[in-house]
């Protein structure tokens, strides 16, 4: 049976070539767009940008595509942490609580909830299960390396994610 595989679209080459990569592999692939920000009217906001890049890139491969309202989640969990943080003197990383807590914690929950297998991002790093451990590695390319972004991510979260880039 073919897997289902819900790719974290960004509207960025990245995800996009993650999601080509995945789709030529077989796998049958649906595109998310997480929406985790959205500036006051009147400002400008990239998410809106990024929004439509990613439905372009849906379309021409030809993949559903859906939107993910994560508003609320990422201001509990990265803002507020973000803002605690710098209340308590110390430099907070927002960047591994948005993947620890929102792109593989809500976005993988909801994924699984809606049937899919896996959840796939483009991020440069690697995993490898060995035993029935998933370990994290450095991405292919050291130059571009993000799993020290991803260093906060648990057994499941590593043993439901791909990263095709690598």
């Amino acid at each position: 049976m073919t897997k289902r595989v819900l790719v974290g679209l960004s509207g960025g080459v990245d995800s996009a070539v993650s999601a080509y990569l995945l789709k030529e592999q077989g796998y049958d692939v649906t595109a998310g767009f997480m929406i985790n920000y959205l500036a006051p009217e009147g400002e400008y906001c990239p998410t809106k940008e990024d929004l439509e890049e990613a439905k372009k890139v849906a379309n021409f491969l030809e993949i559903p595509f859906f939107t993910f309202d994560y508003r609320k989640d990422y201001e509990k969990k990265v803002l507020d942490y973000m803002y605690e943080g710098y209340r308590k003197g110390i430099t907070p990383n927002p960047d591994i609580m948005c993947n620890s807590e929102v792109k593989f914690k809500v976005f993988l929950d909801e994924a699984l909830e809606l049937g899919f297998d896996y959840i796939a991002m483009g991020h440069y790093a690697q995993i490898v299960e060995k035993d029935g451990i998933f370990y994290l590695k450095k991405g292919v390319d050291e130059n571009k390396d993000q799993s020290y972004f991803l260093a906060g991510l648990n057994q499941k979260q590593l043993s439901k994610a791909i990263f095709p880039i690598g």
